[in-house]
This record gives C-alpha cells, sequence and structure tokens, in this order.
C-alpha cells in the first residue's frame, strides 16, 4: 500500500487488513479516535510503535511526555504541523 492508498482509504468505515499496530494507530488517530489509537500504539513495543506513541501524545498536547516517546524511538521531537507528521510516519511506515 502507499501514502495515497493509506489516505484514500480513510474513507471507509474499518481500517485496511494487514496494517501493522503503528499504522492501525495512524488511521485511527486520521479519523479521529485518538483512544483506539493509543491503545493500538501502545500495543506495539517497536521503535515504530514508539514513534506513532510519541506522535498520538503531541496530538493530545502533553509534549513531555511525547518527548519521552521520541526518545524511546530514537527520532527528533518535530514542532511543525501535526499533519504533515503524520504524513511523515505514514510515508515512512509504509
Amino acid at each position: 500500500m502507499n501514502l495515497d492508498a493509506f489516505r484514500d482509504s480513510l474513507q471507509a468505515g474499518e481500517p485496511p487488513a494487514g496494517l501493522s499496530l503503528p499504522l492501525a494507530a495512524l488511521w485511527q488517530a486520521a479519523k479521529g479516535d485518538w483512544d483506539a489509537a493509543h491503545r493500538l500504539a501502545q500495543a506495539d513495543d517497536s521503535a515504530a510503535g514508539a514513534w506513532v506513541h510519541a506522535y498520538l501524545h503531541r496530538v493530545e498536547g502533553d509534549e513531555s511526555n511525547a518527548g519521552y516517546w521520541y526518545r524511546r524511538a530514537g527520532k527528533d521531537h518535530p514542532k511543525g504541523p501535526l499533519d504533515e507528521e503524520w504524513t511523515a510516519i505514514a510515508g515512512a511506515l509504509l
């Protein structure tokens, strides 16, 4: 799946089958279900899961907690727009 197809899938009621937990979390976040997204990100112990987890805490406005998760992911703590970060993460994970 490419980024355009992933974005297009947001029109559906359910995420595409076979997504990794971090991608499923990004999908839920884009649909506005932060709690579902957070549960999925927490269930993944990988660096990708930590990266999405960090992003979600940034969405929440908890920059301190986000910083912890960015460090676990080995990523810089961005300051740019959230939609640009979502796109960057999704593109990297796809």
